[in-house]
């Protein structure tokens, strides 16, 4: 069966800060509820987009419980639990309680660079041990390393996991990908502006970052395009994508942040390493929001 809850338009959410970078659980909610009221089909927290990489494990339990608790009957909720230490990754879950979250995204493990065989295994004892499915990650330029569509389709097999976000902007491995699935595998887009011509090639939505800035016309240019209206959608994909390029010019979530501090929703706050977007990327940000 389909996962039917994830074909559609998911989105990334962002951790917002206070000035003193303690979380911002009030515009958190407010952005939710936003994005909630403007089609968006499920949220994504603790993902990259949320500075997880920054985020203490009692912080993300607290996200992941106000998540829960205030849009768990709402919308189908993904966190994020991914990471390079596969037994720490299990851990992790297994300290856990799920009720109120839908699946995993986990991310393939960065740094130390595993083989394909090695991804194989990770994600197989993460999905052997997981309480609910999982969406596989593959982001080549923050991991270092490429899932290949063989290695996909292979844990495409497993009975726990059910989806893959695709961020390697290579079409030609995406293709493979959706031509050798198996029926009930989802493909989701990890790369906005690509999201328009995956749908078109088979593909089932996406993982969104943009969809924060422009919720109904990401929403809804999914929708038509997965329904087959592809010139509605086209028109769409064309009237956010330089939005799109200039959110991610100088850095993600540099630039969503920025985006959402113009569009008041939130204190233009991150967490080190990460700084706000140079003030070029800011003016061109400001003139398209």
């Amino acid at each position: 069966m389909i996962h039917s809850k994830f074909i559609g338009t998911g989105c990334a959410i962002i951790t917002p800060f206070n000035d003193d970078k303690t979380i911002d659980f009030a515009s958190l909610e407010k952005l939710a509820h936003h994005l909630i009221q403007n089609g968006v089909d499920y949220l994504v927290f603790l993902g990259t987009t949320a500075e997880s990489a920054t985020l203490t494990s009692p912080e993300k339990n607290q996200i992941l419980d106000f998540a829960v608790e205030k849009f768990g009957e709402k919308i189908p909720i993904v966190a994020g639990f991914g990471g390079n230490d596969t037994a720490a990754i299990i851990e992790n879950i297994k300290s856990r309680d799920f009720e109120g979250i839908d699946a995993i995204l986990c991310v393939s493990p960065y740094y130390n660079k595993p083989s394909q065989r090695g991804i194989i295994a990770h994600y197989t004892e993460i999905a052997d041990n997981s309480p609910v499915p999982l969406i596989l990650y593959n982001v080549p330029g923050r991991t270092s390393s490429n899932m290949t569509a063989e290695t996909t389709l292979t844990l495409a097999k497993h009975k726990n996991i059910m989806a893959i976000k695709e961020a390697s902007g290579n079409l030609g491995q995406i293709m493979e990908i959706i031509k050798h699935k198996p029926d009930d595998f989802l493909v989701i887009s990890g790369d906005d502006a690509l999201t328009y011509p995956m749908i078109c090639l088979g593909g089932n939505g996406v993982i969104s970052v943009v969809a924060m800035a422009e919720p109904q016309k990401m929403s809804d240019m999914v929708r038509y395009a997965i329904k087959g209206n592809f010139n509605q959608a086209k028109r769409l994909h064309y009237e956010i994508l330089d939005i799109t390029k200039a959110i991610f010019e100088d850095g993600n979530p540099a630039g969503i942040k920025a985006a959402l501090h113009l569009k008041n929703f939130i204190k233009y706050n991150l967490r080190l390493p990460l700084v706000q977007v140079n003030d070029k990327v800011y003016d061109k940000i400001k003139k398209l929001v």
